[in-house]
This record gives structure tokens, sequence and C-alpha cells, in this order.
């Protein structure tokens, strides 16, 4: 299985690259530009053969720092975006350096949690990197920390490695790589795990530490890792200093740890669904639990015991089971005040309560995804 899926990643034509702050630094926690004028190397040739790369760029609280010889990162909101708003200039000006060596112009893209979470700006934001790369630029995102409220404090993409897996859905990518400064999963010894086939064997391996300068760690890793081969797609996390890194993944050889993905492709609506925030939560008993996850079936008022959160029809949910285990997301019919007077009824009953109004599912197997 590890050879066989190593070998098909030659095949992949789109791929979503990204870098976290600690990678982009040297010893004196600078901005590498030496580093970053290796990587933008790498994608050049990988554009030579067709392939097309986006990055997603941490950095800009970093480097703000250092143009405004702050000692450490700011705790107050407004101090912290004005930092980033400094940073991300200087953080772009190293990039479109480093690829001009290639005559490759670049865009710039900032995103917020909103621009995933709502369906318009979801397909918006695939439609502008597309039309970039038709222009012949190479896409590089981050988060915009500018205008982000409680996100760049309480962590809402993780380092960037959920927007890179949000990013890559929106896309339908062939392929993430999350660049780090280790190879890869390592296992308790301290070895780095090659392949990966079930998320919870690497969730047992689970380490918690974090840079000073970055916001995730492995945990983010595993969910856009779960957002990538939930939509049957693969995922790396390899050491970002190995020589030509970008290039050996191509060319199949043994980098970094590979998660393999689910055998099924995901429609874009379905990715969507997986990405973005659920707004509200539904908890159900076994029996709907058992149809949602092995029956493929739609979930129906009579399963549901219990509803959390407020949200309005159309919004993403989770469903879970009664000890809190998230085993699907999906699109509501109802806004949760309705959901909660019709909760564990009949069809029959729910029909007699809301009239035309009614409809026989919460969430509709079409607009549902098992996690």
């Amino acid at each position: 299985m590890s050879i066989e899926a190593r070998n098909s990643l030659k095949l992949v034509r789109t791929i979503v690259v990204k870098l976290g702050t600690q990678l982009l630094n040297d010893k004196e926690s600078r901005l590498d530009q030496g580093y970053l004028n290796s990587v933008a190397k790498q994608i050049a040739l990988l554009r030579g053969r067709g392939v097309r790369v986006t990055i997603v760029s941490s950095g800009a609280v970093g480097c703000g720092l250092r143009e405004l010889n702050l000692a450490k990162r700011p705790t107050d909101l407004a101090k912290l975006q004005a930092t980033a708003a400094v940073g991300q200039r200087k953080l772009m000006d190293a990039w479109a350096e480093a690829f001009e060596a290639h005559a490759l112009p670049v865009a710039q893209l900032l995103l917020t949690r909103e621009d995933i979470d709502e369906r318009t700006r979801f397909l918006n934001v695939r439609n502008t990197i597309a039309a970039a790369h038709e222009l012949g630029a190479i896409p590089i995102i981050n988060e915009n920390d500018t205008i982000s409220t409680d996100e760049i404090i309480r962590i809402t993409f993780g380092d960037n490695d959920l927007l890179a897996g949000a990013v890559a859905s929106a896309m339908r990518a062939d392929l993430l790589v999350l660049l780090s400064v280790v190879d890869g999963v390592l296992d308790r010894e301290g070895k780095s795990v090659r392949t990966i086939e079930n998320l919870d064997d690497a969730r047992a391996l689970l380490r918690t530490e974090k840079s000073a300068l970055g916001k995730g760690g492995m945990s983010s890793k595993l969910e856009a890792a779960r957002m990538m081969t939930d939509a049957g797609e693969y995922l790396i996390v390899a050491d970002g200093r190995m020589e030509n890194v970008l290039l050996r993944i191509i060319d199949g050889d043994e980098a970094g740890t590979l998660f393999i993905p689910a055998s099924r492709k995901r429609s874009s609506r379905s990715r969507w669904i997986g990405t973005a925030r659920a707004v509200g939560t539904i908890v159900v008993d076994d029996g709907a639990a058992k149809a949602l996850v092995e029956k493929n079936r739609s979930l129906l008022p009579a399963g549901i015991v219990k509803v959390t959160g407020s949200f309005s029809r159309g919004d993403v949910i989770a469903i879970a089971t009664g000890d809190d285990a998230v085993i699907a997301r999906g699109l509501s019919n109802y806004a949760s005040g309705v959901i909660e007077r019709i909760r564990g009824k009949k069809t029959s009953e729910v029909r007699a309560m809301l009239a035309e109004e009614a409809y026989d599912e919460v969430v509709h197997r079409d607009n549902l995804v098992v996690v």
C-alpha cells in the first residue's frame, strides 16, 4: 500500500503547500530569504511539469515583530492585528523576491474563517485561486489576522493547518503538503511514521508541543488530514528543510508521513460541508447513529434526543452521539427552535404539527457527510 500510494503521487496536478512560522525563520528568528528562494525554485520546477502549487504561508506576525522591534507577541488585539499588518507586507515582499528569479508573479489572498464557512465565498476563493494560476501567478494565502477578532488569539485555523485544509478542499487539490520542522508524525520513540491509514492510530501518538511563534501543533495537522482523507485526497507532513522536499514527494520518494485517503472522492459540496464550521449540534440515539453511519440514511426527527446551539435552516450542523462523539455533519432543513419542538416525534406527527412547512428529514442524506 505504501509504495503504491507513493507512486500515485507522481500523477498529482494540484497541490497546496503550507509552511509554518518556525520553518520560515533562520536560527536568529529572522525570515530566511534563502529558504524561501529554495522553495520558490522547487515550485517553479513543478510548474514546468504541469503541477499547480498554491502556498499557504504563516509568518506575518513574526515578520511584524521584527519590523517593529517588539520583544514578544502582543496580547492586546489591536496591537496584534497591527503587527500582522506590518508583517504581512514584509512576508509578501520576501515571497515576491523569491519568485522573481523565475519570472513568476505572486498573488496575495488573505482569508478569514467566514470565507470558508459561507458557501458563496468558499466558491469565490476557489475561482480566484484558479484564475491566478491561469494568469501565471503563484497564489500565496494567509489568514487575515488584520481583521480577525477573537480568532487571532483563540486559534481558528490553527497555525494555518486548517486553513490549508480548507483551501485544498475548495480547490479539490490532489495533495496537501504540510511542511514542518520535523519529518512527519513521530512515534513514541521519536521515529517518523511513514504511512498512516487510520487517523485514530495517529491521534494515539499526539504530541502537544507548539513553537513560541506558531499557533498550531500536530492536533491541527490531524484535523487537516481528516479533511483531506475523508474527501479522498492525500496529505503529507514532511520536514520542510529536507533538500528538494517537494520534488522528492512528487517523485514518489519516502519523505515525511503519508496519510492514505478514503477510496471514494467527495463532491465539492460535500467537501464544503465537511470543512465549514458547525454552528450547532444535534445529538441522536443509537438507532439513528447506526442508520446514518452504516446505512447512509437521512436524519429523521424521531432519532433526535437533544439540540444545542442556535442555528437557522440551511446552516451546517454537527451530528453527535450521546457521548459527544461527532459522527456526521450536514445542512439542517430546520431552525434549531423547530427541531427542539419536533425531536423524538414520528414523521406523521411532524406533518400534523407543521403542515406545509414540514420536511420528512431534518438532514437529508444528500446534504450529510459522515465523519
